[in-house]
Protein backbone atom coordinates (compact mmCIF):
# COMPACT_ATOMS: atom_id res chain seq x y z
CA UNK A 1 0.00 0.00 0.00
CA UNK A 2 2.97 2.24 -0.02
CA UNK A 3 2.90 3.14 -3.24
CA UNK A 4 -1.45 4.31 -3.09
CA UNK A 5 0.40 6.46 0.10
CA UNK A 6 2.30 8.14 -2.30
CA UNK A 7 -0.74 8.40 -4.93
CA UNK A 8 -2.62 9.95 -2.01
CA UNK A 9 0.44 12.50 -1.22
CA UNK A 10 -0.75 14.08 -4.71
CA UNK A 11 -3.87 14.10 -3.95
CA UNK A 12 -3.58 15.57 -1.16
CA UNK A 13 -1.63 18.24 -2.95
CA UNK A 14 -4.23 18.57 -5.48
CA UNK A 15 -6.94 19.10 -3.27
CA UNK A 16 -4.97 22.26 -1.55
CA UNK A 17 -3.82 23.08 -4.66
CA UNK A 18 -7.33 23.56 -6.25
CA UNK A 19 -9.10 25.28 -3.31
CA UNK A 20 -6.45 27.47 -1.00
CA UNK A 21 -6.76 30.26 -4.07
CA UNK A 22 -10.41 31.14 -2.97
CA UNK A 23 -8.69 32.00 0.69
CA UNK A 24 -6.12 33.79 -0.64
CA UNK A 25 -6.95 36.17 -3.51
CA UNK A 26 -6.93 39.25 -1.04
CA UNK A 27 -3.76 39.09 -0.66
CA UNK A 28 -2.92 37.82 -3.87
CA UNK A 29 -4.84 41.13 -5.32
CA UNK A 30 -2.86 43.11 -3.08
CA UNK A 31 0.47 42.33 -4.11
CA UNK A 32 -0.34 42.27 -7.92
CA UNK A 33 -1.60 45.62 -7.67
CA UNK A 34 -5.15 43.95 -8.97
CA UNK A 35 -8.47 43.69 -8.12
CA UNK A 36 -9.64 40.68 -6.25
CA UNK A 37 -12.49 39.88 -9.12
CA UNK A 38 -9.90 39.26 -11.66
CA UNK A 39 -7.02 37.80 -9.44
CA UNK A 40 -10.14 35.43 -8.98
CA UNK A 41 -10.23 34.50 -12.29
CA UNK A 42 -6.90 32.26 -11.83
CA UNK A 43 -9.25 30.23 -10.18
CA UNK A 44 -11.41 30.14 -13.11
CA UNK A 45 -8.71 28.56 -15.61
CA UNK A 46 -7.05 26.14 -13.08
CA UNK A 47 -10.77 24.66 -13.10
CA UNK A 48 -11.05 24.93 -16.94
CA UNK A 49 -8.00 23.70 -17.57
CA UNK A 50 -8.93 20.86 -15.28
CA UNK A 51 -12.41 19.81 -16.57
CA UNK A 52 -10.79 19.68 -20.23
CA UNK A 53 -7.52 18.21 -19.81
CA UNK A 54 -8.58 14.71 -18.99
CA UNK A 55 -10.93 13.95 -21.42
CA UNK A 56 -8.50 16.11 -24.53
CA UNK A 57 -5.47 13.43 -23.04
CA UNK A 58 -7.53 10.28 -22.59
CA UNK A 59 -8.28 10.69 -26.24
CA UNK A 60 -4.78 11.96 -27.27
CA UNK A 61 -3.46 8.88 -25.79
CA UNK A 62 -5.23 6.07 -25.27
CA UNK A 63 -3.67 3.01 -24.90
CA UNK A 64 -0.42 5.00 -23.66
CA UNK A 65 1.09 4.02 -20.44
CA UNK A 66 -0.14 5.08 -17.28
CA UNK A 67 3.01 5.28 -15.25
CA UNK A 68 4.53 7.91 -18.06
CA UNK A 69 1.62 9.44 -18.20
CA UNK A 70 0.85 10.08 -14.53
CA UNK A 71 4.42 11.02 -13.76
CA UNK A 72 4.39 13.26 -16.56
CA UNK A 73 1.14 14.90 -15.13
CA UNK A 74 2.16 15.12 -11.75
CA UNK A 75 5.87 17.08 -13.22
CA UNK A 76 3.41 19.74 -14.90
CA UNK A 77 1.52 20.22 -11.81
CA UNK A 78 4.56 20.76 -10.12
CA UNK A 79 6.02 23.15 -12.24
CA UNK A 80 2.63 25.04 -12.62
CA UNK A 81 2.32 25.65 -9.00
CA UNK A 82 6.64 26.83 -9.36
CA UNK A 83 5.74 29.31 -12.06
CA UNK A 84 2.60 30.37 -9.83
CA UNK A 85 4.94 31.11 -6.28
CA UNK A 86 7.37 33.68 -9.33
CA UNK A 87 4.53 35.22 -11.12
CA UNK A 88 5.60 38.87 -10.96
CA UNK A 89 2.45 39.97 -12.34
CA UNK A 90 -1.51 38.49 -13.45
CA UNK A 91 -0.69 37.33 -17.20
CA UNK A 92 2.06 34.91 -16.06
CA UNK A 93 -0.27 33.61 -12.75
CA UNK A 94 -3.18 33.01 -15.15
CA UNK A 95 -0.94 31.11 -17.84
CA UNK A 96 0.92 29.33 -14.47
CA UNK A 97 -2.36 28.51 -13.56
CA UNK A 98 -3.38 26.60 -16.18
CA UNK A 99 -0.44 24.71 -16.83
CA UNK A 100 -1.06 23.31 -12.97
CA UNK A 101 -5.24 22.95 -14.27
CA UNK A 102 -3.73 20.77 -17.02
CA UNK A 103 -1.43 18.47 -14.46
CA UNK A 104 -3.74 18.21 -11.91
CA UNK A 105 -6.93 17.67 -14.24
CA UNK A 106 -4.74 14.30 -15.68
CA UNK A 107 -3.36 13.01 -12.32
CA UNK A 108 -6.39 12.88 -10.84
CA UNK A 109 -8.11 10.93 -13.94
CA UNK A 110 -5.11 8.78 -13.72
CA UNK A 111 -4.44 8.00 -10.43
CA UNK A 112 -7.62 6.71 -9.11
CA UNK A 113 -7.41 4.20 -11.98
CA UNK A 114 -4.19 3.20 -10.95
CA UNK A 115 -4.77 2.95 -7.20
CA UNK A 116 -7.87 0.38 -7.92
CA UNK A 117 -5.29 -1.79 -10.46
CA UNK A 118 -2.53 -1.91 -7.87
CA UNK A 119 -4.70 -2.52 -4.97
CA UNK A 120 -6.04 -5.69 -6.52
CA UNK A 121 -9.85 -6.46 -6.18
CA UNK A 122 -10.08 -7.81 -2.64
CA UNK A 123 -8.90 -3.92 -1.39
CA UNK A 124 -9.85 -1.82 -4.67
CA UNK A 125 -12.28 -0.08 -2.70
CA UNK A 126 -9.77 0.84 -0.02
CA UNK A 127 -7.10 1.93 -2.00
CA UNK A 128 -9.84 4.28 -4.10
CA UNK A 129 -10.90 5.54 -0.37
CA UNK A 130 -7.31 6.59 0.28
CA UNK A 131 -6.62 8.61 -2.87
CA UNK A 132 -10.43 10.35 -2.85
CA UNK A 133 -9.24 11.09 1.07
CA UNK A 134 -6.23 12.86 -0.10
CA UNK A 135 -7.86 14.89 -2.35
CA UNK A 136 -10.35 16.14 0.89
CA UNK A 137 -7.79 16.18 3.35
CA UNK A 138 -5.68 18.24 1.01
CA UNK A 139 -8.98 21.33 1.41
CA UNK A 140 -9.99 20.54 5.05
CA UNK A 141 -6.48 19.92 6.76
CA UNK A 142 -4.10 21.87 3.93
CA UNK A 143 -6.47 24.78 2.93
CA UNK A 144 -6.51 26.21 6.49
CA UNK A 145 -2.72 25.71 7.32
CA UNK A 146 -2.12 27.44 4.02
CA UNK A 147 -3.89 30.35 4.29
CA UNK A 148 -2.26 30.62 7.58
CA UNK A 149 1.05 30.26 5.87
CA UNK A 150 0.26 33.01 4.03
CA UNK A 151 -0.97 35.14 6.74
CA UNK A 152 2.64 34.63 8.67
CA UNK A 153 4.92 34.59 5.41
CA UNK A 154 3.06 35.57 2.03
CA UNK A 155 1.01 33.34 -0.25
CA UNK A 156 4.16 32.54 -2.77
CA UNK A 157 5.34 30.49 0.40
CA UNK A 158 1.54 28.54 0.22
CA UNK A 159 2.32 28.26 -3.19
CA UNK A 160 6.05 27.43 -2.33
CA UNK A 161 5.14 24.40 0.18
CA UNK A 162 1.82 22.82 -2.74
CA UNK A 163 5.06 22.88 -4.84
CA UNK A 164 7.27 21.02 -2.51
CA UNK A 165 4.61 18.70 -1.49
CA UNK A 166 3.92 17.81 -5.46
CA UNK A 167 7.49 17.69 -5.65
CA UNK A 168 7.95 15.33 -3.10
CA UNK A 169 4.88 12.82 -4.93
CA UNK A 170 6.96 13.30 -7.88
CA UNK A 171 10.12 12.01 -7.15
CA UNK A 172 8.31 8.43 -4.63
CA UNK A 173 6.14 8.12 -7.29
CA UNK A 174 8.95 8.10 -10.48
CA UNK A 175 11.42 5.65 -8.07
CA UNK A 176 8.24 3.33 -6.65
CA UNK A 177 5.60 3.35 -8.82
CA UNK A 178 5.75 0.06 -11.27
CA UNK A 179 4.30 -0.35 -14.53
CA UNK A 180 0.59 -0.33 -14.45
CA UNK A 181 -1.85 -2.04 -17.39
CA UNK A 182 -3.30 0.27 -20.01
CA UNK A 183 -7.08 0.30 -19.47
CA UNK A 184 -9.03 -0.79 -23.05
CA UNK A 185 -9.86 1.96 -25.42
CA UNK A 186 -13.35 3.75 -25.35
CA UNK A 187 -14.57 4.10 -28.83
CA UNK A 188 -14.71 7.92 -29.75
CA UNK A 189 -18.63 6.92 -31.19
CA UNK A 190 -19.05 5.63 -27.33
CA UNK A 191 -17.60 8.70 -25.86
CA UNK A 192 -19.78 11.01 -28.37
CA UNK A 193 -23.02 8.96 -27.79
CA UNK A 194 -22.67 10.06 -23.78
CA UNK A 195 -23.33 13.45 -24.65
CA UNK A 196 -26.66 13.08 -26.28
CA UNK A 197 -28.00 10.26 -23.96
CA UNK A 198 -30.90 11.65 -22.99
CA UNK A 199 -31.03 9.89 -20.08
CA UNK A 200 -27.36 11.13 -19.12
CA UNK A 201 -27.09 14.36 -20.05
CA UNK A 202 -30.17 15.78 -17.42
CA UNK A 203 -27.74 14.23 -14.70
CA UNK A 204 -25.10 16.25 -16.04
CA UNK A 205 -26.64 19.32 -16.37
CA UNK A 206 -27.62 19.15 -12.78
CA UNK A 207 -24.36 18.45 -11.95
CA UNK A 208 -22.82 21.27 -13.76
CA UNK A 209 -25.04 23.69 -12.01
CA UNK A 210 -24.46 22.61 -8.74
CA UNK A 211 -20.67 23.59 -9.38
CA UNK A 212 -21.39 26.46 -10.60
CA UNK A 213 -23.61 27.07 -7.05
CA UNK A 214 -21.43 25.76 -4.86
CA UNK A 215 -17.67 25.72 -6.38
CA UNK A 216 -17.94 29.08 -7.76
CA UNK A 217 -19.19 30.78 -4.68
CA UNK A 218 -16.63 29.40 -2.90
CA UNK A 219 -14.25 31.23 -5.36
CA UNK A 220 -15.21 34.42 -3.62
CA UNK A 221 -16.06 33.58 0.07
CA UNK A 222 -12.98 36.04 1.61
CA UNK A 223 -14.81 38.99 -0.22
CA UNK A 224 -18.47 37.55 0.47
CA UNK A 225 -17.82 37.18 4.28
CA UNK A 226 -15.92 40.54 4.03
CA UNK A 227 -18.87 42.12 2.65
CA UNK A 228 -21.58 40.67 4.69
CA UNK A 229 -19.82 39.85 8.56
CA UNK A 230 -17.04 42.28 8.20
CA UNK A 231 -14.67 39.50 8.59
CA UNK A 232 -10.92 40.39 7.84
CA UNK A 233 -8.33 38.57 5.81
CA UNK A 234 -6.72 37.35 8.71
CA UNK A 235 -9.97 35.89 10.06
CA UNK A 236 -11.02 33.53 7.13
CA UNK A 237 -9.43 30.62 8.24
CA UNK A 238 -12.11 29.55 10.57
CA UNK A 239 -14.87 29.58 8.00
CA UNK A 240 -12.61 27.53 5.57
CA UNK A 241 -12.34 24.78 8.46
CA UNK A 242 -15.86 25.04 8.67
CA UNK A 243 -16.69 24.65 5.28
CA UNK A 244 -13.92 21.81 4.87
CA UNK A 245 -15.31 20.09 8.12
CA UNK A 246 -18.91 19.94 6.58
CA UNK A 247 -17.41 18.59 3.15
CA UNK A 248 -15.53 15.48 5.36
CA UNK A 249 -19.03 15.01 6.82
CA UNK A 250 -20.97 14.97 3.75
CA UNK A 251 -18.41 12.99 1.73
CA UNK A 252 -18.24 10.51 4.40
CA UNK A 253 -21.76 10.02 5.33
CA UNK A 254 -23.73 10.06 1.55
CA UNK A 255 -22.05 6.76 0.52
CA UNK A 256 -23.14 4.55 2.96
CA UNK A 257 -26.36 5.86 3.04
CA UNK A 258 -26.80 5.61 -0.65
CA UNK A 259 -25.44 2.12 -0.12
CA UNK A 260 -28.32 1.60 2.67
CA UNK A 261 -31.11 2.95 0.96
CA UNK A 262 -30.83 3.33 -3.22
CA UNK A 263 -33.11 6.27 -3.02
CA UNK A 264 -30.99 8.22 -4.99
CA UNK A 265 -33.04 10.68 -6.50
CA UNK A 266 -34.70 11.60 -2.97
CA UNK A 267 -31.20 11.92 -1.69
CA UNK A 268 -30.17 14.37 -4.71
CA UNK A 269 -33.44 16.59 -4.02
CA UNK A 270 -32.51 16.18 0.03
CA UNK A 271 -29.16 17.76 -0.94
CA UNK A 272 -29.77 20.22 -3.28
CA UNK A 273 -32.11 22.19 -1.27
CA UNK A 274 -29.99 22.33 1.95
CA UNK A 275 -27.35 23.40 -0.56
CA UNK A 276 -29.88 26.42 -1.84
CA UNK A 277 -30.98 27.00 2.03
CA UNK A 278 -27.10 26.90 3.40
CA UNK A 279 -26.14 29.72 0.59
CA UNK A 280 -28.49 31.72 0.76
CA UNK A 281 -28.33 31.78 5.07
CA UNK A 282 -24.75 33.08 4.91
CA UNK A 283 -25.90 36.94 4.12
CA UNK A 284 -28.79 36.47 6.83
CA UNK A 285 -26.16 35.01 9.03
CA UNK A 286 -22.56 37.08 8.82
CA UNK A 287 -20.18 36.37 10.64
CA UNK A 288 -22.07 34.00 12.46
CA UNK A 289 -22.62 32.09 9.27
CA UNK A 290 -20.08 28.86 10.84
CA UNK A 291 -23.38 26.76 10.76
CA UNK A 292 -24.39 27.71 7.14
CA UNK A 293 -20.55 26.63 6.33
CA UNK A 294 -21.19 23.73 7.83
CA UNK A 295 -23.67 22.51 5.87
CA UNK A 296 -22.83 24.29 2.53
CA UNK A 297 -19.78 22.15 2.08
CA UNK A 298 -21.70 18.61 3.88
CA UNK A 299 -24.12 19.27 0.86
CA UNK A 300 -21.22 20.70 -1.88
CA UNK A 301 -19.42 17.47 -1.18
CA UNK A 302 -22.45 14.89 -0.56
CA UNK A 303 -24.12 15.95 -3.98
CA UNK A 304 -22.11 14.03 -6.71
CA UNK A 305 -22.22 10.85 -4.60
CA UNK A 306 -26.02 10.00 -5.78
CA UNK A 307 -25.07 11.25 -8.76
CA UNK A 308 -22.72 9.36 -10.26
CA UNK A 309 -24.45 6.17 -8.81
CA UNK A 310 -27.22 7.47 -10.85
CA UNK A 311 -25.06 7.66 -14.10
CA UNK A 312 -23.88 3.98 -13.20
CA UNK A 313 -27.70 2.79 -13.27
CA UNK A 314 -28.87 4.58 -16.31
CA UNK A 315 -25.77 3.90 -18.58
CA UNK A 316 -24.72 0.81 -17.60
CA UNK A 317 -22.79 0.16 -21.13
CA UNK A 318 -20.60 3.37 -20.60
CA UNK A 319 -20.74 4.19 -17.31
CA UNK A 320 -17.02 5.24 -17.28
CA UNK A 321 -17.55 7.59 -19.88
CA UNK A 322 -20.83 9.25 -18.06
CA UNK A 323 -18.75 9.92 -14.76
CA UNK A 324 -15.59 11.20 -17.20
CA UNK A 325 -18.50 13.43 -18.25
CA UNK A 326 -19.83 14.05 -15.18
CA UNK A 327 -16.56 15.19 -13.68
CA UNK A 328 -15.32 17.53 -16.51
CA UNK A 329 -18.81 18.97 -16.21
CA UNK A 330 -18.26 19.67 -12.88
CA UNK A 331 -14.75 21.60 -12.91
CA UNK A 332 -16.34 23.29 -16.09
CA UNK A 333 -19.35 24.60 -13.71
CA UNK A 334 -16.85 25.56 -11.06
CA UNK A 335 -14.93 27.74 -14.05
CA UNK A 336 -17.94 29.21 -15.24
CA UNK A 337 -19.20 30.16 -11.79
CA UNK A 338 -15.62 31.64 -10.69
CA UNK A 339 -15.58 33.79 -14.03
CA UNK A 340 -19.37 35.30 -14.11
CA UNK A 341 -19.28 36.20 -10.44
CA UNK A 342 -15.76 37.96 -10.81
CA UNK A 343 -17.34 39.39 -13.94
CA UNK A 344 -19.97 40.59 -12.19
CA UNK A 345 -17.77 41.90 -9.18
CA UNK A 346 -15.71 43.94 -11.56
CA UNK A 347 -19.38 45.32 -13.01
CA UNK A 348 -20.30 46.57 -9.56
CA UNK A 349 -21.77 43.79 -7.74
CA UNK A 350 -21.69 44.06 -3.71
CA UNK A 351 -20.13 40.47 -2.92
CA UNK A 352 -22.70 39.99 -0.74
CA UNK A 353 -25.44 39.19 -3.19
CA UNK A 354 -23.03 36.42 -4.55
CA UNK A 355 -24.99 33.69 -1.87
CA UNK A 356 -28.16 34.45 -3.14
CA UNK A 357 -26.86 33.88 -6.86
CA UNK A 358 -25.45 30.91 -5.93
CA UNK A 359 -28.77 29.90 -4.17
CA UNK A 360 -30.59 30.70 -7.42
CA UNK A 361 -28.37 28.64 -9.66
CA UNK A 362 -28.62 25.94 -7.13
CA UNK A 363 -32.55 26.45 -7.28
CA UNK A 364 -32.27 25.84 -10.96
CA UNK A 365 -30.55 22.80 -11.16
CA UNK A 366 -33.44 21.43 -8.16
CA UNK A 367 -35.94 22.22 -10.55
CA UNK A 368 -34.18 20.50 -13.64
CA UNK A 369 -33.65 17.82 -11.31
CA UNK A 370 -37.01 17.57 -10.43
CA UNK A 371 -38.50 17.48 -13.34
CA UNK A 372 -36.48 14.95 -15.05
CA UNK A 373 -36.50 13.01 -12.51
CA UNK A 374 -40.01 12.24 -12.53
CA UNK A 375 -39.64 10.42 -15.66
CA UNK A 376 -36.63 8.20 -14.52
CA UNK A 377 -39.31 5.58 -12.88
CA UNK A 378 -37.67 2.71 -10.99
CA UNK A 379 -34.07 4.54 -11.25
CA UNK A 380 -33.62 4.42 -7.33
CA UNK A 381 -34.13 0.32 -7.10
CA UNK A 382 -31.57 0.12 -10.50
CA UNK A 383 -29.07 2.13 -8.62
CA UNK A 384 -29.32 -0.49 -5.62
CA UNK A 385 -27.75 -2.74 -8.21
CA UNK A 386 -25.39 -0.45 -9.60
CA UNK A 387 -21.71 -0.77 -9.19
CA UNK A 388 -20.99 1.72 -6.44
CA UNK A 389 -18.55 4.15 -6.18
CA UNK A 390 -19.91 5.13 -2.40
CA UNK A 391 -17.63 8.02 -1.23
CA UNK A 392 -15.65 8.06 -3.83
CA UNK A 393 -17.06 10.09 -6.37
CA UNK A 394 -17.02 13.68 -4.53
CA UNK A 395 -15.06 16.94 -6.17
CA UNK A 396 -12.44 15.00 -7.53
CA UNK A 397 -12.72 15.11 -5.80
CA UNK A 398 -15.43 13.15 -8.60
Amino acid sequence: MRRIWLLMLGAFTLGLDAYVMAGLLPVVADDLDTTVSLAGQMVTVFTLAYAVSAPLVAGLFAGARPRVLIIAALAVFTVGNALTAFAPGLAVLLVSRAVAGVGAGVYSALSTAAAAALAGPERRGRALALVMGGMSSGTVLGVPLGVLLADHTSWRSTMWLVTGLGAVALAGLAAGLPEIPAPPAVPVRARLGALTDRAVLPVVSVSFLGAVSSLGLYTYLAPVLDAVGGVGEGEVAPYLWAWGIGGVLGSVLAGPLVDRTGRVLALVTGVTALLVVSESSLPLLGAAAFPALVVWGAAGWAFQVPQQHRLLALSAERGTVALALNNSALYLGSAVGSGVAGLALSAGLDAGALPWAAAGVAALGLALHLVTGRGARGADSRCQDAPGVSTLGTYEHS
